[in-house]
């Protein structure tokens, strides 16, 4: 008892407190030393309100809403206000869907009202987002129209507003179309909408898919839990060992000053990019759906092995699975999908996927970036009905291989606009690689940037490799006793110790 008081006088409560306020550069994130620490302790919280449901969902919410704080600091009120609005505007439209003399719900009543408070739930949410994300860019683009000179305005972006404006959009929507029954309680929706290990950087989780978990009894399998800590190690090893090893050491350099290097230097850092932002993204994505299942809570997947995709088609299927089906069912459907014939179905794949690359961040690299695929995709559909192809159609032995070679690198081009956030550095890019590619520097590059180039190789093995390896290796965790699960976690958190920067690298995803 003596010690235990000793240390506790001997802390710098100053210090404490320091990690715990919002620090703009020092971010809550699922890599970081201060989260697994926190996360230990909530974790026990929870454990001991396992069954005291109604005080285990409040416990939650506030921990999400402290998570969200130390993201954005004050502009964690955002979220309050997406949700209380969203959640009263349901609750008046389902209102509206009840006959009054027989009780029975009826899509139809009051249509003109309803569809009023879905434009008004759209105002709030997308207006929301158009402010904080949007006005510089617009501003910019207006400007010159009205003789104004640009000074961009200091509007601060609150990490992850993309993704719980969305999902909340999405709620509103499903109770218009009688998809779904709103919940009767504020908090249950606030702890669906603000739930932390999804909150900032997704997977976009529907309603749907969610609230029937809520009111279950809390169960962690043995299974649940061996599969989170997989996917754990797994989202940890992707994002702080390969992705930011390989964005500090090699791929910031190349991009931030392409006219420097070769166009082989160039070639492969569209190669570590391509990577990167795939490690970065699906290891945040891992961890979510781990966090989660330990939680006792389950999310779809978002990450099925995109650059195994035989089409652009197929890798929309299989990055960022919440996105792509979000905005197919809530966007793509809405301008008409494939019922407006066959010109306004290449329209609107066009269209959903400008949307979508605007979604991703205002800037014209974003907008070129989402036009490339969308004329992909348009194209390719044209080309499958020119060809007989079905809708589920997939290619087999040579030409499944040239098909998976075609659609990379597609991608990987396409990636260089995303990255770059002027045409002038994409164009430079392009020209060192057709130009100036120096094949002869690779040997120097070997000895230069070796750990950077096996990583590379390890993070493009680990992907290509058979779908059935990656399950045996989660059954083989999930088998395993508690404390050699325990071992592997401490082996992984040790080594993203040895490789991780001094600073901390936020996903990148936390931008849009």
């Amino acid at each position: 008892m003596e010690k235990l008081e000793t240390i506790v006088n001997n802390l710098d409560w100053n210090l404490v407190l320091d990690q715990l306020a919002y620090n703009p550069k020092s971010p809550l994130i699922f890599s970081s030393c201060l989260f697994l620490f926190l996360f230990l302790g909530f974790a026990l919280i929870y454990n001991c309100l396992r069954s005291v449901q109604t005080l285990r969902i409040l416990f939650v919410t506030a921990f999400s809403y402290y998570f969200y704080y130390k993201s954005s600091g004050f502009y964690f009120f955002l979220l309050a206000v997406v949700t209380v609005s969203d959640w009263l505007i349901a609750r008046a439209i389902y209102d509206m869907q009840i006959d009054d003399a027989t009780g029975q719900r009826k899509l139809k009543n009051h249509r003109g009202l309803q569809q009023a408070y879905v434009g008004l739930s759209l105002l709030i949410d997308l207006g929301l987002l158009a402010y904080f994300k949007y006005t510089n860019f617009f501003y910019e683009m207006m400007a010159p129209l009205l003789g104004l000179e640009f000074h961009a305005l200091d509007i601060f972006l609150p990490v992850g507003i993309s993704f719980f404006t969305f999902q909340s959009l999405s709620y509103t929507i499903d109770i218009y179309r009688g998809d779904l029954k709103p919940l009767n309680r504020l908090q249950d929706y606030a702890f669906y909408v603000s739930f932390f290990p999804q909150l900032v950087a997704g997977p976009i989780v529907r309603a749907r898919d969610f609230v029937p978990q809520i009111h279950q009894k809390l169960l962690v399998t043995n299974e649940m839990f061996g599969k989170g800590v997989f996917l754990i190690m797994a989202g940890l090893f992707k994002k702080a060992v390969i992705s930011d090893y390989i964005s500090v050491n090699f791929v910031e350099r190349i991009f931030d000053n392409p006219s420097l290097y070769s166009g082989l230097e160039n070639l492969l850092g569209v190669y570590g990019y391509t990577l990167q932002i795939y490690c970065d993204f699906s290891g945040y994505s891992d961890m979510a759906i781990g966090l989660a299942l330990l939680l006792g809570f389950h999310f779809p997947q978002n990450f099925n092995s995109p650059y195994k995709s035989d089409s652009i088609t197929d890798f929309w299927r299989r990055w960022h699975i919440s996105l792509s089906s979000w905005l197919r069912d809530y966007l793509y459907i809405s301008l008409g999908g494939n019922r407006k014939g066959e010109f306004r179905t290449y329209l609107n794949l066009i269209v959903t996927m400008l949307l979508g690359g605007l979604w991703h961040g205002a800037n014209w690299n974003f907008i070129l970036w989402g036009a490339l695929h969308g004329v992909a995709q348009a194209f390719y559909k044209f080309w499958s009905k020119l060809r007989g192809y079905g809708k589920n159609y997939h290619p087999t032995g040579l030409k499944r291989v040239l098909s998976v070679f075609i659609t990379f690198h597609f991608v990987a081009f396409c990636w260089i606009f995303f990255r770059n956030a002027t045409l002038e550095n994409s164009v430079v890019m392009l020209e060192q690689m057709f130009t100036n590619f120096n094949a002869g520097l690779f040997p120097q590059l070997v000895e230069g940037y070796g750990p950077v180039l096996g990583l590379m190789l390890l993070g493009y093995l680990l992907h290509f490799l058979p779908d059935s390896w990656s399950k045996a290796c989660e059954k083989g965790v999930i088998r395993l006793p508690l404390p050699f699960q325990a071992i592997l976690i401490i082996v992984v958190i040790y080594i993203v110790i040895q490789v991780k920067s001094s600073d901390i690298q936020p996903f990148i995803y936390f931008q849009f």
